[in-house]
């Protein structure tokens, strides 16, 4: 090794050391034009560039490894020329050459990225998954009364476009599921676009929100024509009170607006809505906005209940289907498991192929899944509906106005809860 070159070494491991040492790493970026290594000079000179844009010192040492004559691109004093800015490509851009030496790794300015996506354009939708069911409704156990109402509202006009056209039904509408959480409502809304043959479009608040002022209303818009785009689809709104809630309660200007949209897209004023099913979902109707009920809007209501004995048995029979079961009497489990959700149920299932798991684990061979092991589940796993179920209770004493809840105040007085 040269003299030279040792001496560069220990001014880079100086520099490594004390980065901020303007003068140092001027030396070193000299020493480095010197020896001919004209990349590394123009790296240590950028940087210092970017610490102090004025240093006169560092342009000078740029221009020369540029090969711009002296003074070029400056005014007395060593200050910028007045007049318009270099092109990011022009030699009289100091950074230029710094950017080309490293353009394997930084890009360079003004300059698209291969990775960054191409603008939307036409009538391709963003990131919304608009998708195809392939649930039907007989893939829902138990639930007529709820089949029944869809089947009026949605099903029935579809398949009989003749009876549709001369009783002036419209394809358009929306309907509100209520009920206990875990109990199917999402599953229902896609079991519905598949009956249609719908496309299916799922909507949640986290699709909507936004902390910059306008962009919740846009992407609510944009949801909403993804859904026209590809009518007929479903358009899915999850934990609608979320979006809806009471504008009465709402302290937020960007909530309150958000909820104005949503109303306008129901109507329909931004884009027809023809073939655009709306469904949502809530677990507190009472929370939701009186003029999201009206009619045109989500003016029927549809309660989904905790499932009945024989929804319960489909249910339980779904999820014990793949698992090695003996000598479980699926009667027995049903009669103990009223108020229990679906997700309850799927839960109980989970729990007992726990606990005969743990003991195959325990006696080191494996077993069947029992009535022992469901039985010692029951014990454990409580239904999650009845909390929902006593507040349902006092709003259908206390705030059944106009009879809105009336399906639910004869399901409790059914079950002696009213």
């Amino acid at each position: 090794m040269t003299s030279a070159d040792s001496l560069i070494a220990s001014l880079t491991a100086a520099v490594d050391a004390r980065p901020d040492d303007l003068p140092l790493r001027l030396h070193l970026a000299g020493l480095l034009l010197d020896a001919g290594r004209t990349g590394e000079g123009i790296a240590h000179l950028g940087q210092a560039l970017t610490r102090d844009p004025g240093n006169t010192g560092a342009q000078a040492l740029m221009q020369r490894a540029l090969g711009t004559p002296p003074g070029a691109g400056t005014a007395p004093g060593g200050g910028a020329t007045p007049g318009p800015a270099a092109a990011p490509d022009s030699p009289g851009d100091p950074l230029a050459a710094y950017e080309r030496e490293l353009a394997d790794v930084v890009p360079p300015r003004f300059v698209r990225s291969g990775d960054e996506p191409e603008p939307v354009t036409g009538d391709a939708d963003r990131v919304y998954d608009v998708e195809a069911s392939t649930v039907r409704l007989a893939d829902v156990g138990g639930m007529e009364a709820v089949k029944e109402r869809l089947e009026l509202a949605f099903l029935g006009p579809l398949r009989n476009p003749e009876l549709r056209r001369m009783y002036g039904k419209s394809l358009r509408g929306g309907l509100m599921l209520y009920g206990p959480p875990g109990c199917g409502k999402t599953f229902l809304a896609r079991a519905v676009a598949g009956e249609m043959g719908a496309k299916f479009l799922s909507l949640s608040i986290v699709d909507v929100l936004d902390m910059w002022m306008g962009n919740s209303e846009r992407n609510l818009h944009e949801l909403f024509q993804a859904a026209r785009r590809n009518a007929p689809c479903v358009l899915f709104l999850d934990e609608v009170d979320a979006l809806g809630h009471k504008r009465s309660k709402v302290t937020s200007s960007s909530m309150r607006t958000v909820g104005n949209q949503l109303l306008a897209e129901l109507d329909g004023m931004e884009g027809d809505n023809e073939g655009v099913f709306v469904l949502a979902a809530t677990n507190t109707p009472w929370d939701v906005d009186p003029a999201l009920r009206r009619p045109g809007r989500l003016d029927r209501m549809v309660l989904v209940l905790p499932p009945d004995p024989e929804a319960r048995r489909a249910i339980l029979e779904y999820h014990l289907r793949d698992r090695p079961i003996a000598g479980i009497d699926l009667r027995k489990v049903v009669a103990a498991t009223e108020d229990f959700s679906g997700a309850d149920l799927a839960h109980l299932c989970e729990t007992a192929a726990e606990f005969a798991m743990a003991d195959s684990v325990r006696r080191g061979e494996v077993r069947m899944i029992g009535q022992g092991d469901l039985d010692r589940a029951l014990r454990e796993v409580r239904p999650s509906t009845r909390p929902w179920l006593a507040t349902a209770r006092n709003v259908a004493m206390f705030a059944n106005e106009g009879g809105v809840y009336d399906d639910l105040v004869a399901y409790l007085k059914r079950r002696r809860l009213l």
